[in-house]
């Protein structure tokens, strides 16, 4: 920037024609907007120095602020504003593709609406660049509908069209949108590029299909696309929430760089798998790697040894990640409370959360909220339980868990109260949904819901599952339906629990050594988690189940979650 500025000062000493002036002053403000070494603030003070700047000067500046962080960002929007206002010179299609860049990046939803609004004022809305433009600003802006409206308006979709609108279903978690537009994609002959793929991989990821996640890795191989860092931890994450951590790990092993991303993906699925000892090794070969450990990295580790109950191991890496300089989330605050939850140390819980330097969140509280209810500390779990209502009083998870507790105790007249609040307040707990893959076509089971085409089928595998479950001996837990109703209406509810109507499902359409791969929205219940066990034994299958909180994997009658979960 030093000699820069002796070159301008030198410009500005001599007598150059008017235009000579103006050209060289502007290619000195575009490289001071632009360049990775310039000075976007030297940039914007010279461009109201230079008389009657042109549209490139102009489209320097705002696309230099966007480029900037995040608290610069805003001047984006803020110049474009003062050329708007000055009417000369007249925006043009580089101009308001780096304002919407801009308006994505905020969010800005209003601004970006009235870039939207000149887009068609200025006859530029057939602008393939700009369509792409505003589908990724609506995209980033999580408005998705009128991404797919200015989608589904343009006549000859580019592949960077296709990308943004598969990259926005995935970032919403609409992946079943964006697997069936990935779809179109291939039919329209259109090739995807690594970037397309890695949010196919995601959407993979977050169905648990994965069917339908070889697939795609077959086709990125036939396709010969670019498999880039980003994509490969993308690979690693999808197989690992598809139950095949091997698969994940035999990714991760061939890829010949990992960045930060990398690691931390292989620690957080081996933590979620329960594999401790597994995710503890992989993060000693990160720090040996010399690649520091992230955020993320250390809150895998912090989460494996909850799941492994390794209460020493958690503390040991709790003290490293203080010593790291890394402020700690309150994600990190709460799998420690988590792993002295679930080794059963109730008072350490309680004085952990007691001597933390912020307050709790609703999480942290519903952890130590279920810890109640397993050592049936009524005291502490109906202040946690009240403390829950007040910070989140529309959530009826809260309610659940405080109306469990209070079953749990068989204080039913106090249950009833929490249940009357409830009906009051029109809140319903979010029902049980599992989904199983079966070749290539996802099916879906909600608690109680009998409308599947093939519900009959369903029913009789049920039946001889409840036959030959209670045969082996086992004696139904009631105690995880908080009614106060007689037991038979208890077995009969727990018996309708969505995973086992996708078990059922596995086992009506799929024959041995096929796996049983099932995705629940929420925690396994006990009672479901002992019978899916015994029917791992018994039709001598093997049973991988995602719940909200980690991977069971039941063979012979054990789960890989050592009935820790």
């Amino acid at each position: 920037m030093r000699v820069l500025q002796q070159i301008h000062s030198y410009i500005l000493t001599r007598a150059l024609p008017f235009s000579t002036l103006c050209f060289s002053l502007s290619k000195i403000l575009s490289f001071c907007a632009i360049s990775p070494v310039g000075n976007i603030l030297y940039a914007e003070r010279l461009l109201f120095q230079i008389p009657n700047p042109n549209i490139f000067s102009w489209n320097s500046v705002i696309r230099g602020f966007s480029q900037s962080h995040i608290s610069a960002t805003t001047q984006s929007v803020s110049i474009f504003k003062r050329l708007i206002r000055r009417g000369h010179p007249n925006p043009n299609t580089y101009t308001l593709v780096f304002v919407l860049k801009t308006c994505s990046i905020l969010p800005a939803i209003q601004e970006g609406q009235q870039v939207h609004a000149r887009v068609i004022r200025s006859g530029f809305s057939t602008n393939s660049f700009l369509q792409s433009s505003l589908v990724n600003f609506y995209a980033k802006c999580e408005d998705i509908k009128c991404a797919r409206k200015v989608f589904d308006e343009i006549p000859d979709r580019n592949m960077i069209a296709w990308s943004t609108m598969i990259g926005g279903y995935a970032k919403l978690d609409m992946f079943n949108e964006a697997l069936a537009l990935f779809g179109e994609m291939q039919k329209a002959g259109v090739v995807p590029d690594e970037l397309t793929m890695a949010s196919v991989v995601s959407a993979c990821a977050g169905l648990g299909a994965l069917d339908t996640g070889r697939w795609v890795h077959a086709y990125i191989k036939k396709q010969r696309i670019l498999i880039d860092i980003k994509l490969n931890t993308a690979l690693i994450n999808m197989y690992a929430k598809c139950g095949c951590i091997e698969k994940a790990r035999e990714v991760f092993d061939e890829m010949p760089t990992r960045d930060s991303r990398t690691w931390s993906s292989m620690i957080v699925g081996y933590a979620v798998h329960g594999h401790a000892d597994d995710a503890l090794s992989v993060f000693a070969g990160m720090e040996k790697s010399q690649v520091k450990p992230n955020n993320v990295a250390f809150l895998g580790v912090l989460l494996a040894c909850a799941h492994g109950q390794l209460v020493y191991e958690g503390q040991k890496h709790w003290d490293i990640l203080l010593e790291s300089g890394i402020q700690p989330s309150m994600e990190h605050y709460s799998c420690m409370v988590d792993l002295f939850c679930r080794a059963n140390l109730f008072q350490e819980a309680y004085t952990f959360i007691k001597n933390m330097p912020i307050d709790p969140d609703p999480v942290i509280l519903r952890t130590f909220l279920v810890a109640c209810k397993k050592n049936k500390n009524m005291e502490k779990g109906e202040s946690t339980g009240q403390q829950l209502l007040k910070l989140e009083p529309s959530n009826p998870e809260n309610y659940a868990l405080l109306s469990s507790l209070y079953a749990s105790c068989s204080s039913w007249s106090k249950m009833g109260n929490v249940r009357k609040q409830m009906r009051d307040k029109g809140l319903k707990t979010t029902p049980g949904c599992s989904s199983i893959e079966v070749e290539g076509t996802l099916h879906e089971f909600v608690l109680g819901d009998w409308s599947h085409p093939e519900r009959e089928e369903i029913m009789e595998v049920l039946s001889d599952v409840l036959r030959r479950v209670t045969a082996f001996g086992h004696k139904v837990d009631v105690s995880e339906v908080c009614h106060d109703v007689g037991d038979e209406v208890k077995v009969e509810a727990l018996c309708e629990h969505s995973e086992r109507l996708a078990i059922a499902y596995g086992i009506l359409k799929t024959k041995a050594p096929a796996v049983i791969r099932v995705v629940k929205n929420l925690r396994v219940c006990g009672d479901c988690h002992e019978v899916t066990k015994i029917i791992s034994k018994i039709y001598e299958r093997e049973i991988v189940v995602r719940d909200r909180v980690r991977f069971h994997r039941f063979v012979g009658g054990i789960c890989s979650c050592k009935d820790i979960w």
